[in-house]
This record gives structure tokens, C-alpha cells and sequence, in this order.
């Protein structure tokens, strides 16, 4: 069985896209009940529902620093300019943009630093874009192309790394599709990346899709982080590490030489923190009301247990 790709397609997220996309579009084109077909950049509803997050926060920001000029902006670009950024990808045109770092912004809204696409969003250099298409193709070719097409339309890259560094990654809640990585210039280690924070989103669209509130009340042991979590923090992980396991296991026989020595590392390491996460998993999942989704969770879970 392939437990991701049964995962991925959720009638519920489908609905969430159309009807939260549809309600912004509202509010900067109320006499537009969609939005309108940009030609050869067109984008799925999910890129339109990540597309239309971009201009919500952009605009609400513009209007809280009184910037008439940026917020009219966005009410004239409800896609985000996206037909001037995007770059074609197996999984449907992606916007990789590699914005200055020092002016990443913070708000009470996020604990990490995140970007916003805007009036002066440039696309990443064609090296780097290059990097993305392949990352991209080499998450479809893996089966996890419905995972990133929904849930990884935008991607900003950060730092630079060497193959063995650390690697930081994450994506933020009030920024659906969007994902933030660091890089080494392996299309196949993006990808593994891509693939475990397109898993992240999804799982906050799945839980918001199916109303789903998970109490914070029982806290599990995490052997990634080594201490206690919330119940919410250790689903997330006992969803996105097994995506990347699943995804790293597929690719690894394509790999020679220090990356295959990379990524068999990696896979050891993370069968090592899955395992004892069993239990408590189940319990976890105990926690959600929604019979679909828990058995969603289970089987990726369960699949990667096995590997």
C-alpha cells in the first residue's frame, strides 16, 4: 500500500482551498467571485489559495503602516504577480524566490522569520531555480507530487550549505504553501526537505479542514527535540519525519557516493527516533475525532515503521 499517496488526496483540504481562497478574493475583488485565469502561469486552487494567504498578509501589513501605495499593490496583483514569477515544475509552475535574509521580518504572528510576496519580489537566479525544478521533479517522481503540488507553491530558499551541515527548514500558519529552506546543491536532499514541510502544511490545512483542535492538555515525549511536546507538536512530527523517511528510502537507490552515505545515515537515524514514538502515537491519535484523518496519519505512520 502506499500510504502517502492515499494520504494526500483529501476531499476536505480540497474544499478548504476553495472556500478560504474564495473569501479573500472577495475582500480585494468583491465583484469577482475567483479569480481570473492568468494565461500561461495559471495556478491550481491550491497555488491560488497559498497565492491569495501572500496577498492577505501583505496588504494587511501595507495598511498597518498606512502604505497606500503597496497596498493598492496587492488589490491590483490578487495572484501575487505570480504569471512574472513562476517556474515551470512537474507538480505545476512554483515561485523560488531567495530574498535578502537581514530583512526578513518577524511578528508576534510567527517565531521564525518569513517572507511575503510583494511589489518588489524577484525570482531566484536561474541556477537556483534550476535546483527547485529538479527537487521538484524528483519529489514526483518519488510520489509525493500531489504532497507538493498542493502544498509547496512557493519556496524560499535561504542559506547556502555544504551536503553534511545543518539544515534548518520550516513553514508558518498564516502562510499555507509556502515553505522555507536552507540548501546544498543536491536537487535530491531539497527534495527530502520539500517533501517534510509540505508535510507540515498539509497536516495544519487537514486539521483545519476537518475542525479538528487538538488539546494541549497530555504532553508526549518527542525523541527529535529530546523533551516533552504538546500533543499538536508531536503529531507534526510523527507525520513529517515518517514522509521523509518514506521519500528518502524511495531515492536512496537512485544515489552513489557521499550522498548515498548521506542519506543511509539520515534514514538510520530517523528509524531510530520513529520507533519508540509507537505508543504514544497511538494515544495521539486517540485525540482526533475525525475517523478519515486518524487512519491518514496511521498508515504513513505505520508505513514508515516498517521500513
Amino acid at each position: 500500500m502506499d500510504a502517502p499517496a492515499t494520504a494526500f488526496s483529501y476531499a476536505a483540504i480540497q474544499s478548504l482551498h476553495r472556500d478560504r481562497t474564495q473569501r479573500i478574493h472577495a475582500v480585494f475583488q468583491p465583484n469577482s467571485p475567483h479569480l481570473a485565469d492568468t494565461g500561461a502561469a495559471s495556478v491550481t486552487a491550491a497555488a491560488d489559495y497559498c497565492l491569495a494567504h501572500h496577498v492577505l498578509e501583505g496588504a494587511e501589513a501595507a495598511a498597518r503602516a498606512g502604505d497606500t501605495t503597496t497596498f493598492d499593490w496587492y488589490g491590483a496583483h490578487p495572484d501575487a504577480n505570480a504569471a512574472t514569477l513562476s517556474t515551470s515544475t512537474a507538480v505545476g509552475p512554483r515561485i523560488v524566490i531567495t530574498p535578502d535574509l537581514d530583512r526578513l521580518p518577524r511578528s508576534v504572528f510567527s517565531e521564525t522569520p518569513y517572507y511575503v510576496l510583494g511589489p518588489d519580489t524577484t525570482a531566484a537566479r536561474k541556477v537556483l531555480r534550476e535546483l527547485a525544478t529538479a527537487a521538484y521533479n524528483t519529489g514526483a517522481q518519488t510520489g509525493f507530487g500531489a504532497l507538493l503540488a498542493a502544498h509547496a507553491v512557493v519556496l524560499v530558499l535561504l542559506r547556502p550549505k555544504q551536503l553534511g551541515d545543518s539544515l534548518d527548514s520550516w513553514t508558518i500558519t498564516r502562510l499555507p504553501g509556502t515553505v522555507f529552506s536552507d540548501h546544498v546543491d543536491d536537487p535530491v536532499v531539497l527534495a527530502r526537505d520539500l517533501v517534510h514541510e509540505s508535510g507540515h502544511n498539509w497536516l495544519n490545512d487537514a486539521l483545519a479542514a476537518t475542525a479538528n483542535k487538538i488539546s494541549d492538555d497530555a504532553q508526549f515525549y518527542s525523541p527529535w527535540k529530546q523533551t516533552m511536546r504538546p500533543a499538536f507538536g508531536f503529531l507534526h512530527a510523527c507525520w513529517a519525519f515518517p514522509l521523509t523517511m518514506i521519500y528518502t528510502a524511495r531515492v536512496l537507490s537512485q544515489t552513489t557516493g557521499a550522498l548515498h552515505q548521506f542519506l543511509t545515515a539520515y534514514l538510520d537515524q530517523q528509524r531510530s527516533l520513529l520507533a519508540p514514538t509507537a505508543d504514544d502515537h497511538a494515544r495521539v491519535l486517540a485525540l482526533i475525532p475525525n475517523a478519515d484523518l486518524r487512519q491518514r496519519l496511521h498508515a504513513v505512520h505505520h508505513e514508515a515503521l516498517s521500513l
